[in-house]
């Protein structure tokens, strides 16, 4: 069986008939997935479009357990997750946010942050020393992103820019083995150049960890130039789906004519 048929037996995310109501039998109900399926294969770096409203944030926080599904079943390597907690689900899947402060905590210095990333899941405190060893691997990390941060190990995170962060964000983020990467909006907040340099780090990173990636962006120009598959989402639905070389083919024209499209449809 080749990789990419064991990709699709063995798939590393499913959704399986998820249902997700918000405000059920006010006047303010909004069905958001109606019976919702959605497989990702193994390895696969994934883009997500839509408009506001179409369930993009809505089925990344079902993922990561920020929010419960109605009902239906959610897999991640297999194993149901469904009713799982959100922490115990952040043992196997980083997130990356669009606040360059969510991902980090920002009144720690950087060495503080990467020794907590560093033991994500266990039961480590703040030690007034970490050993030369790992402050050593953390510089050679930093040096990786070209920012000059394997420096500045003793400064507070707060004070970095936006783009240092989200890529300190980033970095740590993927410090520990993960099945599932989820990257959250993670450039809307940057100006062009820093997102574009986050941008870069973020292909570098995925190739290198080989990490099954889900990134839901508004930057229709990352969606068509990154991952090898993109797919757009509308009222809960998945109205355009592609993969690979066909993936390899999709313009912003394309992406910009769909949502014309659909707000023809839509009537506006």
């Amino acid at each position: 069986m080749s990789s990419e048929q064991q990709s699709v037996v063995n798939p590393m995310v499913t959704f399986e008939h998820v249902n997700k109501i918000f405000n059920p039998g006010s006047v303010n109900e909004t069905t958001v997935f109606d019976d919702f399926n959605l497989l990702l294969r193994r390895g696969n770096f994934i883009s997500v479009v839509g408009s506001n409203g179409s369930g993009k944030t809505t089925m990344l926080n079902l993922l990561c357990g920020s929010i419960p599904a109605d009902s239906g079943r959610i897999t991640v390597d297999g194993a149901d997750i469904t009713n799982m907690k959100e922490f115990e689900r952040s043992a196997f899947i980083g997130r990356v946010y669009q606040d360059p402060s969510a991902g980090t905590c920002p009144h720690l210095t950087i060495l503080e942050n990467m020794a907590l990333a560093d033991n994500k899941g266990g039961s480590f405190l703040l030690q007034r020393g970490v050993n030369k060893q790992r402050k050593d691997y953390y510089r050679s990390i930093l040096e990786q992103l070209h920012m000059g941060l394997e420096d500045k190990l003793g400064i507070a995170v707060k004070s970095l820019s936006g783009g240092q962060r989200q890529a300190l964000a980033l970095l740590i983020a993927t410090m520990t083995p993960l099945k599932l990467l989820i990257l959250d909006e993670h450039t809307a907040a940057l100006d062009p150049k820093s997102a574009e340099t986050v941008m870069e780090l973020t292909r570098q990173v995925i190739e290198e960890k080989k990490v099954t990636t889900l990134m839901v962006t508004h930057n229709l120009k990352f969606a068509a130039e990154y991952g090898n598959r993109l797919f757009m989402l509308h009222r809960g639905k998945i109205v355009f789906d592609a993969l690979g070389e066909e993936k390899e083919r999709i313009s912003i024209k394309d992406l910009t004519d769909r949502f014309d499209e659909i707000s023809i449809e839509d009537g506006n």
